[in-house]
């Protein structure tokens, strides 16, 4: 028996985190109707039960809570501002999972209010396997009020779900500072392994060190955090000129091999930036305060 009698959810896009998002809500035992640009995507959904759209404009029509999970905002405006399909959702509420950025964010919900549309906004933390998973994170902002109406379909997507505040480009601006550590993080590995295939060390034998190194950097993020919001930028344990010292090696090894030092340079020169400016003797934490000067 469903949990979810008289409940019902539109999924608009069915990529890989759309399929999964529907899966979850159909797992769950929602009525799910889907939609996607490209036909033929939402046959093994349907099989399982869920109804598939004609048009967007009739998927929205079906449900009160739309869910749009697409390329990027452009893919959004394209699908969500035709005229039918705005008018079908005027009264209803759209929750945008989409990653973009935080002033597209605001754009969409400003958008949406002039059109009578009721709008949140929202960033998923994790992989599609996560979906419907305790292992899964989501983020959402937008009324609180509005969140908490929809709060129970959103639960069945699994995982923990965390309204930010009412700022609707909040979870954009958490999900682009949250891609922004994995993927410069993910940009440093895999020059990593380059270098270090360069120099005779299989990835794998490498593997099991990269994941020690990992394993030190939570209570480094933390104390670093609190050390930015108190405005504390002692280089007492590790001043800023280690790091840049430290870099500098990186770079000359990579280039010694020829492989292209494009990811450490900058970060090697942002450090020498802060030495420039005087914070020789500052920690790394220093870099936060120059970057954001004018």
């Amino acid at each position: 028996m469903s949990s979810y009698p008289d409940k019902s959810v539109t999924v608009l896009g069915l990529g890989p985190m759309g399929r999964s998002l529907a899966g979850a809500f159909l797992d769950a035992g929602l009525r799910t109707t889907v939609w996607n640009r490209t036909p033929g995507r939402d046959r093994q959904l349907v099989e399982r039960g869920a109804v598939g759209a004609r048009s967007a404009e009739e998927a929205v029509a079906a449900s009160d809570l739309t869910v749009v999970c697409v390329v990027n905002y452009d893919a959004v405006d394209a699908i969500l501002r035709r005229d039918a399909v705005r008018d079908a959702l005027r009264g209803h509420t759209v929750v945008n999972l989409t990653a973009d950025t935080p002033d597209r964010a605001r754009d969409s919900a400003h958008w949406a209010a002039r059109h009578g549309i009721r709008y949140l906004d929202g960033a998923i933390m994790t992989p599609t396997t996560t979906i419907g998973t305790p292992e899964a994170v989501f983020v959402h902002s937008g009324p609180e009020d509005l969140y908490e109406k929809h709060r129970p379909v959103l639960d069945a997507l699994g995982g923990t779900h965390t309204h930010l505040g009412e700022e609707i480009g909040r979870a954009a601006a958490y999900d682009i500072a949250l891609l922004d550590i994995f993927w410069t993080a993910m940009a440093g590995y895999v020059h990593a392994l380059a270098v270090a295939k360069a120099e005779g060390i299989p990835a794998r034998e490498l593997a099991p060190f990269a994941k020690g190194i990992g394993s030190i950097l939570p209570p480094i993020f933390e104390e670093l955090a609190e050390d930015v919001e108190k405005g504390n930028f002692s280089g007492e344990d590790n001043p800023i000129t280690s790091a840049a010292s430290s870099m500098a090696h990186i770079v000359h090894t990579s280039e010694a091999h020829g492989i292209d030092a494009g990811v450490m340079r900058p970060a090697e020169g942002m450090a020498r930036r802060a030495i420039g400016l005087g914070h020789a003797t500052d920690g790394f934490t220093r870099i936060v305060e120059v970057l954001g000067r004018r």
